[in-house]
């Protein structure tokens, strides 16, 4: 099954009023697990940075003035997500911008239905709580000291961690071992139980054997214990 978790980084919060995407980063899952492969961009969005988000992102007009536009990258965008279910953290807000993007394009837009909203899962998971990135890293003890400002790659890196935390805990790919033994007199960790070295003896009697098999006996050739 395969899965994209994806952010974006843009101008403002509207492109109806002429906001564009400035960076699209996403990580592939494969079967909950990440492959390694990623798609990451920087977009010239063809206007100026308003400050507002420049202290979000910290992306300027310098640093975006060479980059590709939108128009030069839709299609491979399109190309690496394909039909995937693509994992994002506020959908609604990253799947507005993509579809205005792809529509000036006159590509095919994405279906909302395509979207897996990790914000709307955390707030049924943690009601009352905060969901924010940040916050769900936090609870699941995720370490984001890296993300001093948002990044698109590594919001999605960081994102694909708290997904699997989301629907039930994180895979060996993601840098996490094992659970070690616990030592004596340490508590610093779960216990967990090791494996007898001789199995318990039978608790069933000789005489409880004997019935056994000659109940068994009389079932003919087509009981089930004899099939086994």
């Amino acid at each position: 099954m395969r899965e994209i978790v994806l952010d974006t980084e843009t101008t403002g919060f509207d492109p109806e009023s002429g906001d564009r995407i400035v960076e699209i980063g996403a990580v592939e899952l494969m079967g909950h697990m990440a492959t390694g492969k990623t798609y990451h961009q920087y977009i010239n969005p063809e206007r100026g940075m308003p400050d507002e988000a420049f202290q979000v992102h910290g992306l300027g007009d310098d640093f975006l003035r060479d980059k590709p536009k939108f128009a030069q990258i839709g299609r491979d965008f399109l190309d690496f997500i394909g039909d995937s279910k693509l994992i994002i953290h506020n959908a609604a807000f990253d799947i507005k911008f993509l579809n205005a993007e792809l529509k000036w394009m006159n590509l095919p837009q994405i279906p909302w239905a395509q979207a897996l909203d990790t914000l709307a899962i955390a707030r049924k998971r943690f009601p009352g709580s905060p969901a924010s990135l940040d916050a769900l890293c936090r609870r699941f003890n995720i370490d984001n000291t890296s993300r001093t400002l948002h990044g698109a790659l590594l919001d999605s890196e960081i994102l694909a961690e708290v997904y699997l935390e989301l629907i039930g805990g994180r895979q060996p790919d993601f840098g996490l071992s094992t659970q070690p033994q616990r030592k004596e007199g340490d508590t610093s960790i779960e216990w967990t139980p090791k494996p007898r070295p001789t199995p318990l003896p039978s608790r069933i009697s000789q005489d409880e054997a004997a019935a056994h098999a000659e109940f068994v006996s009389k079932l003919g050739d087509g009981a089930v214990w004899k099939t086994i």
